[in-house]
């Protein structure tokens, strides 16, 4: 497969890094300047392939709109054209040695409050851009072992206000807007991240509009219980942060996303002052 993408010309490929919807992810070299990149391939095959075609686009267009150390950058699109029709597509992103926070290590509370608040301070920046990520999980987000984060896959991005016409998202960490087909937005971006954190405390999902099934595809009733009455030890303050973030109706959830940094800031600097004092005892 690697010898494939040789034959484009343009790159270089090392090795096979991840595999995402329809797609591969290469560790490679853009050759008209050397760079260290990793290359995301789309092939299309069958008619559904489309809408991935599409996605790939919208990732470049929204990245390239960005500049932002905490958002993977999109550095060149390629277009394969078979018949005059474009068969297959390259995407040359920012590469970053990192894991998804749903496949890294297990953090501390601290790290975890310190890591949304990263995310929390990139998707600020697309807001200020008239952005929206609107796909916020924790599989895309990356973590290095230094602690830095990537936001990765911008695929369902899209402009504030835009009204989708088909629902798009991921069930475990969906809004009720994005279900509902409404204008989407920050507070989307609040209630996906929200969602993210409840599972990065608990280990457990916020229940969505889009709800889970049982073995005969009878829907599951889920209980949408506050972080703190999961694992005791999470502070109140935090678990009431995410579960207002989570609330069904926007205009419950935080203002936007410098409220939400904000408190993440007090809940930061509450565990960094108790640890002092318990150092100095």
């Amino acid at each position: 497969m690697a010898k494939d993408i040789l034959n484009v010309g343009g790159f270089t490929i090392k090795k096979r890094i991840g595999t995402g919807a329809r797609s591969t992810i290469y560790l490679a070299t853009d050759d008209t300047n050397g760079t260290e990149i990793a290359l995301k391939r789309v092939m299309f095959e069958r008619p559904e392939d489309a809408r991935v075609f599409e996605q790939v686009k919208t990732e470049y267009k929204i990245a390239r709109k960005l500049d932002h150390p905490y958002i993977r950058k999109c550095y060149r699109l390629k277009k394969v054209r078979s018949m005059l029709r474009a068969k297959e597509l390259l995407l040359a992103m920012e590469y970053f040695d990192g894991q998804s926070l749903e496949d890294g290590p297990t953090l501390s509370l601290l790290d975890v409050l310190l890591v949304f608040r990263m995310i929390a301070t990139g998707l600020n920046a697309m807001h200020q851009r008239g952005l929206a990520h609107c796909d916020i999980k924790p599989n895309n987000i990356l973590l290095s072992k230094a602690g830095s984060i990537k936001i990765i896959d911008l695929g369902q991005s899209c402009k504030i206000g835009t009204t989708k016409g088909r629902i798009q998202g991921t069930p475990d960490y969906i809004a009720p807007e994005q279900v509902r087909r409404k204008p989407l937005g920050p507070k989307t971006d609040i209630f996906n991240l929200g969602a993210t954190m409840y599972w990065a405390l608990t280990g457990k999902t916020v229940p969505t509009l889009i709800p889970k099934k049982d073995v005969f595809g009878l829907p599951i009733q889920q209980e949408c219980r506050a972080p703190h009455e999961i694992r005791k030890q999470i502070p109140l303050p935090i678990s009431k942060l995410v579960m207002d973030c989570v609330q069904e109706d926007p205009a419950e959830r935080p203002q936007g996303m410098m409220t939400v940094i904000s408190r993440l800031d007090l809940m930061i600097h509450s565990i960094l002052s108790n640890k002092n004092k318990g150092n100095s005892q």
